[in-house]
């Protein structure tokens, strides 16, 4: 007897706006998160300061300059949380600026995306072209729950390839378009996906827990991230 798995993965895409709005509008059933003269809001990890009405951190590692918050170098790594948490379906946008070669980062519920000057440090070489230096670039992060993710051997399928799976004579087979492929290591789930995208570009899919907040991280140069708004989808 021959029994017979198909696997459907589903990819949703949505298009990049990326507009700039001035701090606190509203786009769409965007809610802005930072509303560009303090850091009313936010909370300081590992701090018990209170940021209400104030426009640096006591450590003068986050300040607020010119309608953007800004993250600078420093000893150690440190974080900056919006208070709100962030439990459904949303999508996040902001604008951010990297100094030379500096290096920092977006949270999503915890999970991070490595945000930094790309080009000049040879990453992301799919934004060449597309990336502006030492200027302001888009970042689009849709976070979406129930995304069907599937693995063989490591290789995340997407919709371009067809996965068949069987059980003969008790053993597991697989096909992948069309080749049988070792059925050694073979994994179908449900996740919480983000899908991040700089300037309409797709950088990276990155799982994210069920729940938690947004943050911006403080490590290595000069980076400043402005219009930081996000809209609930589900």
């Amino acid at each position: 007897m021959r029994n017979l798995l198909a696997v459907t993965v589903v990819v949703i895409s949505i298009p990049l706006v990326a507009n700039r709005l001035p701090a606190g509008d509203s786009e769409d059933g965007f809610i802005s998160l930072f509303n560009g003269k303090d850091m009313s809001g936010w909370v300081y990890k590992g701090s018990q300061e209170n940021l209400a009405g104030k426009t640096e951190t006591a450590d003068k590692r986050f300040a607020v300059e010119n309608g953007a918050i800004v993250a600078r170098e420093g000893k150690g790594i440190k974080d900056l949380y919006a208070l709100k948490s962030f439990d459904k379906d949303f999508q996040l946008k902001l604008e951010f600026r990297a100094s030379l070669k500096s290096d920092s980062g977006v949270y999503v519920r915890g999970s991070q995306l490595q945000v930094r000057d790309y080009v000049r440090r040879n990453e992301r070489p799919q934004l060449k072209g597309k990336f502006k230096d030492d200027d302001w670039n888009a970042l689009d992060i849709i976070v979406k729950a129930g995304v069907v993710i599937s693995k063989v051997n490591g290789k995340t399928i997407t919709d371009t390839d067809s996965l068949e799976l069987s059980v003969r004579n008790g053993k597991p087979a697989a096909r992948l378009n069309g080749k049988e492929v070792e059925a050694r290591d073979i994994s179908v789930k449900n996740a919480v996906i983000a899908s991040c995208l700089c300037n309409g570009v797709h950088i990276e899919d990155m799982t994210v827990p069920a729940t938690g907040g947004i943050g911006v991280q403080a490590e290595s140069g000069k980076f400043e991230f402005r219009n930081i708004r996000v809209k609930e989808t589900r």
